[in-house]
């Protein structure tokens, strides 16, 4: 087996479960996928262990490796915590971004507008994640960083949402996303960290309504009766 396949096998399994490929608080088969990507069990459980670190998986001890959940608590900490580290995550990029680092969010953020141009929202969530990535980069902070890398995850599959705009409304909503990233782009670039604030906290207000659907159940349908209504009916 190569170094190559076992990073391939990690990178794809990565993305599979930002897409939701691989839906949150799923098993995973460990021989299946030895299988699927044709390695052995030790890089196989090497690879386990990395996405564990990262938050994309977790495993009790002598049990199978799940996919990491999102239940209402992470997303109660998610929808608290997200502003947070974004707004101090872009005053740190404004403050403290190499010049030679601007050149590759430009790169990524040409993507992205691609991306929601076709309306590939798979593609547009990866490199918004992508994106928010390197703005967490060129903060230079080692503190943030694991923080923001481990609630990018949970964005990510959310956004799968965001990316599918269903009414006129929505659709504006992602062109706009896509114009706030290249005024975020600027103002990083400026060095205007005020400005890269308030740029980043319209940016998660834009989304944060759509993003909760992901975790909001659908209404019951309208014919619906009580049960002790029906009660005559058992």
């Amino acid at each position: 087996m190569t170094t190559d396949r076992k990073t391939d096998c990690l990178e794809d399994l990565r993305m599979r479960i930002l897409r939701q490929d691989i839906a949150p608080g799923a098993d995973l088969d460990e021989t299946q996928l030895c299988k699927e990507y044709g390695i052995s069990r030790t890089p196989m459980r090497e690879i386990f262990q990395r996405l564990g670190g990262e938050g994309y998986l977790v495993r009790a001890q002598n049990r199978t490796a799940k996919v990491a959940s999102m239940d209402i608590a992470t997303m109660r900490m998610f929808f608290q915590t997200a502003p947070l580290v974004y707004a101090n995550i872009a005053r740190l990029a404004a403050e403290n971004r190499r010049s030679d680092e601007i050149a590759t969010l430009a790169r990524i953020q040409d993507g992205f507008r691609a991306a929601t141009a076709k309306g590939d929202a798979g593609e547009a969530a990866i490199l918004n994640h992508r994106f928010h990535l390197q703005i967490g980069e060129m903060a230079h902070n080692p503190y943030l960083l694991p923080s923001l890398k481990r609630m990018l995850i949970d964005h990510t599959r959310l956004s799968q949402t965001f990316y599918r705009p269903a009414s006129a409304d929505e659709k504006l909503r992602v062109a706009k996303a896509c114009e706030q990233h290249d005024a975020m782009i600027t103002a990083i670039e400026r060095q205007e960290p005020s400005l890269a604030v308030e740029l980043t906290l319209e940016h998660w207000d834009l989304s944060r309504d759509r993003l909760e659907r992901f975790v909001s159940p659908d209404p019951l349908p309208v014919d619906v009766v009580a049960m002790k209504e029906r009660r005559d009916a058992l």
